[in-house]
């Protein structure tokens, strides 16, 4: 992605938690700490099942009277009913606006750029009443604009910006080993260390309980991650819940498919330096792990 572009993420939803109790309300339900959230920060999150087992990911973004949750679109109607459901009787009030507002990319080196002519160094930062924030799993994912239309526009000729196609996003986020298309396939089929969430930042083991606190804390501290959410390169199409083999074992099986496939792979090795450059097979295609 060159510091030139922008892409507009058209598979992005936005839930707004506003209300007294919005800050507890999530810092009892999702996995990473709230208190970390501020006008100048803003961070990646998950919420679990009672078990641990991953049901959402998304960004957490300050507003001006509480949360923005910046989320998959195919999920966001399950995300609102499990919200409401933890709801009880906090003072808050959930709301979809995912037609108010979209969501765009710029490269990091963009984000950069604005830093210095806001003069701060703040990971997030309001630029012309739109909020920018570096995406905090990896750099290379550059930073994110939520605005509405009309405002992206602006930006978009403010900063002399060409909106290029989404491919090169999600390619981007692929190659980087994090998934953006398929999301929906995960649910209930691996842990939130499994998502690779520790690595990607979206878990804070410090903060104390949350849903699926306890079953993810025992992971860590006895060590017991035993898979791992990777990306795959297949020479065909595949299907989700196929068998993935390597030398007649089954190391994993296709999670998410065409055409960005990740794959919920055995932990034989800590870096899976066994299958460095190695072929394996999903019903006879040959495939390889896309190691990060």
């Amino acid at each position: 992605m060159e510091k030139d572009q922008i892409i507009i993420l058209e598979n992005r939803g936005l839930i707004s938690i506003t209300g007294d109790d919005a800050k507890e309300y999530l810092q009892n339900i999702v996995t990473n700490d709230i208190n970390k959230v501020s006008k100048t920060k803003s961070i990646f999150s998950a919420l679990l099942s009672p078990q641990g087992k991953y049901l959402s990911e998304f960004f957490i973004i300050k507003s001006t009277n509480g949360y923005y949750l910046d989320c998959d679109n195919k999920t966001i109607e399950e995300l609102m009913s499990v919200l409401v459901k933890y709801k009880l009787r906090s003072q808050v009030e959930i709301k979809d606006l995912s037609n108010q507002f979209v969501i765009g990319i710029i490269n990091y080196d963009k984000f950069k750029e604005i830093q210095n002519f806001e003069k701060t160094k703040s990971d997030t930062i309001i630029y012309r009443e739109t909020p920018i924030f570096v995406d905090s799993r990896k750099k290379q994912l550059g930073a994110r604009i939520l605005s509405n239309l009309e405002k992206l526009y602006l930006t978009i000729k403010k900063l002399n910006l060409n909106i290029v196609d989404i491919k090169i996003y999600h390619e981007l986020a692929y190659q980087q080993g994090i998934p953006t298309k398929g999301l929906e396939n995960l649910k209930d089929q691996l842990f939130g260390l499994e998502a690779n969430f520790e690595e990607l930042k979206g878990i804070d083991f410090k903060k104390g309980c949350y849903v699926g606190q306890e079953n993810t804390a025992r992971m860590k501290l006895k060590n017991k991650l035993r898979r791992r959410l990777l990306p795959i390169k297949v020479e065909g199409k595949i299907n989700i819940g196929s068998e993935i083999m390597f030398n007649n074992n089954k190391i994993g099986k296709v999670l998410i498919n065409d055409p960005y496939p990740f794959g919920l792979i055995k932990l034989t090795e800590p870096d899976f330096s066994n299958f460095k450059n190695r072929h394996l097979t999903i019903n006879g295609i040959k495939a390889k792990l896309i190691l990060i």
